[in-house]
């Protein structure tokens, strides 16, 4: 039986998350948002166990806290702590981690940063 988020913790909330994604996505960069959808998206799936959505969640709970080891006002290390909790959490739940939900995570990533896929041209010299 899945899991609702709210249960699995305090600090983690859905709305939180999305407005972490939405206000710092630029300032976390695209390999920290691309990696915390992921985890989203995992924990969101309903073959994903109890187990690793726990995981998911609370790597997701460090991601939105406002204070954390490296606080995310610190120039170019402030997200540094939060991509190493993200990919720790990520390498623990990888089977979990689909290619259906790491394509997902990456256009939703591209969305985001507002990155559109340029197709190739044929025919050019």
């Amino acid at each position: 039986m899945a899991t609702p988020a709210h249960s699995i913790g305090t600090d983690y909330s859905e709305s939180g998350f999305r407005e972490k994604l939405q206000r710092y996505a630029r300032v976390a960069g695209s390999q920290v948002i691309e990696r915390a959808l992921q985890l989203y998206y995992a924990a969101q799936s309903p073959e994903t166990p109890t187990w690793a959505r726990t995981v998911a969640y609370g790597a997701l709970a460090y991601f939105v806290l406002p204070t954390d080891t490296i606080p995310d006002i610190v120039p170019l290390a402030g997200y540094t702590d939060d991509l190493g909790v993200l990919a720790l959490a990520i390498g623990t739940i990888a089977t979990r981690v689909t290619p259906e939900i790491k394509t997902r995570a990456h256009e939703k990533m591209l969305g985001l940063f507002k990155i559109k896929i340029k197709k190739p041209r044929f025919g050019r010299a």
